[in-house]
């Protein structure tokens, strides 16, 4: 999995480019769906199995729940200063991107994209971006630094580009 730190840049970006398009409270929910699904490795800390649909990269990382969350979203649009169908877009997008980048590592089980169809675990054919230690341990070891450039590589200087090119269009 790419580190808690990539994981919502590019709604970051998306926020940077759009600026007052998007509400800041829209665009922190945003954030927050693109970081939830790893909200699963909280199952370590109760023996759950990594393979287990309850695992990490298991059904929290499907299609089925990134929709979910672009539903609840739509539920709070007013909440969110955004309408059903931006906040809808906004948030199941967040998650989307989050199972696009872990299936894009080099490491781990892939994701059930497709649960509750399918238990099985998939990744992307190109999968450059090197997988996050878990824990603070090996985070700050020189396996840890080098997941840091990878991502810098290959999801933040991408995203800051795309911003880039969004705001000139917009001027």
């Amino acid at each position: 999995m790419p580190t808690v730190f990539s994981h919502p840049a590019p709604f970051v970006c998306l926020g940077l480019a759009c600026g007052r398009l998007l509400s800041f409270r829209l665009l922190l929910a945003g954030i927050v769906c693109s970081l939830l699904p790893d909200a699963d490795t909280l199952a370590f800390r109760f023996n759950t199995p990594y393979a287990s649909i309850l695992g990490h990269r298991g059904l929290s990382h499907s299609l089925a729940f990134a929709l979910a969350l672009g539903l609840i979203a739509a539920l709070m649009a007013p909440l969110l200063r955004a309408g059903r169908k931006t906040a809808f877009a906004v948030c199941a997008g967040a998650a989307l991107s989050h199972i696009l980048l872990d299936a894009m590592t080099d490491g781990g089980l892939g994701v059930a994209a497709f649960w509750p169809f399918s238990e099985a675990r998939y990744f992307l054919p190109w999968r450059p971006i090197a997988v996050s230690p878990l824990s603070p341990r090996h985070f700050f070891s020189p396996h840890g630094i080098n997941v840091l450039g990878s991502e810098t590589r290959l999801i933040w200087l991408p995203c800051l580009a795309g911003a880039l090119v969004i705001l000139l269009i917009r001027l």
